[in-house]
């Protein structure tokens, strides 16, 4: 582990955490950025622009980051981009086939101890652990 910053994960933690709080008590919603995603591609009245406005501070967000701290993005992963386009599509679909995304179901869901949350949240671990340990270690990280 060769970027070790407890100090910067524990303030983006806070972070991630006072905002589903702050959305949760002043708007009553739920941050799960898989269902305000699908709420803008399948509008219903009166509820689209707040999630329009949720997804364009978000976008924002990285814009300024990739702006102002270009190095951020400079994860080293390498892969051609049909591999992340498939991943993508992978994460689409586990999505819905789990009824709500990390966003939703693990900072939102496990912080109020949703049992379907929890389970949720260890199951996208799982898998993603599994998938880590297969792509690298069976498959000699090729794809």
């Amino acid at each position: 582990m060769h970027d070790f910053t407890p100090v910067a994960s524990l303030i983006g933690g806070i972070l991630i955490g006072l905002s589903a709080s702050a959305m949760l008590l002043l708007q009553g919603k739920i941050a799960g950025i898989s269902g305000i995603f699908a709420g803008v591609l399948r509008p219903a009245m009166g509820d689209t622009l707040w999630k329009a406005a949720f997804l364009t501070g978000l976008f924002s967000g990285g814009l300024l980051l990739r702006t102002f701290l270009p190095g951020a993005f400079d994860f080293g992963v390498a892969r051609p981009f049909g591999v992340f386009a498939m991943a993508g599509l992978l994460v689409g679909f586990g999505t819905r086939l789990g009824n709500g995304c990390t966003s939703g179901h693990g900072v939102c869901g496990v912080s109020r101890f949703s049992a379907r949350s929890i389970v949720a949240t260890a199951t996208f671990i799982a898998t993603g652990a599994l998938t880590v340990f297969i792509i690298n270690h069976v498959l000699g990280a090729s794809l």
